[in-house]
């Protein structure tokens, strides 16, 4: 889907000084609607790995491999506690991607 459909239809907006006047919606009358693709809150693995993948791009690491060296050196390992590898980090961004 590439729109919300619970969006309510544009209304041109017609100024006014009272806060909330004049919106497309009012913020007290729209249900929040949370838009997300995962079944489960993140593991706490999840947040771990992610948490240092943000550090590694925060301190400009890129590339693959020194991406993994980071990792491993952070103490970061694995799903099955093995240090990571290229292969073993690719497997594992696809299978948290899909």
């Amino acid at each position: 889907m590439d729109h919300n459909p619970l969006l309510k239809p544009w209304i041109r907006p017609k100024p006014d000084d009272a806060a909330g006047k004049g919106a497309i919606e009012r913020a007290d009358a729209v249900a929040n609607t949370v838009w997300q693709t995962r079944a489960a809150p993140p593991s706490e693995y999840e947040n771990r790995l992610a948490d240092a993948l943000v550090e590694c791009f925060g301190a400009g690491i890129e590339q693959l491999d020194a991406l993994v060296a980071r990792l491993n050196e952070m103490g970061v390992q694995a799903p099955d506690g093995t240090p990571w590898t290229a292969a073993s980090f690719e497997r594992e961004m696809a299978r948290l991607g899909g």
